[in-house]
């Protein structure tokens, strides 16, 4: 049975270690070469202090976050986030989440959550978002088992 979710409710967090082959590979999967993405000495010479983890790495890290709490049978319908402090190899981010908005028939499933999510790294608030998400009926569950 899917368990019951309050407006306020908490997501356990998620640590998430920051490797130079993480945030190579995630922009090379996004098909981002920019290359301040992959090369340290170029991402220097523009500024930066090493490389940094692009968006859509991020955007994909916040979508397994809420899936990996909710289970394979939640459904995205929305990820909006904006990227504030970069992220760097050698840190790590740590994802938190908690439900602002349930909507759906009074005591029926599916129900659709909305979730904030932030995500925070050594130096700072890397991102900020809100993810609306179908939670999965318990029907759902029991044939994913």
């Amino acid at each position: 049975m899917t368990p019951t979710y309050r407006v306020g409710d908490e997501l356990p967090p998620l640590e998430i270690p920051l490797t130079r082959t993480l945030i190579v590979a995630g922009a090379i999967a996004s098909r981002d070469y920019q290359d301040v993405h992959h090369d340290a000495e170029l991402a220097r010479q523009k500024g930066s202090p090493d490389i940094f983890m692009n968006i859509l790495t991020t955007n994909g890290l916040v979508g397994r976050y809420i899936t990996d709490h909710f289970g394979p049978n939640a459904v995205l319908h929305k990820v909006a986030i904006r990227l504030g402090a970069p992220n760097y190899p050698g840190d790590v981010m740590r994802l938190a989440g908690r439900v602002t908005e349930l909507a759906g028939p009074a005591g029926e499933e599916p129900v659709r959550a909305t979730i904030a999510v932030t995500g925070d790294n050594g130096i700072g608030r890397h991102v900020t978002g809100t993810v609306i998400v179908t939670l999965p009926a318990p029907s759902d569950e029991r044939a994913g088992a």
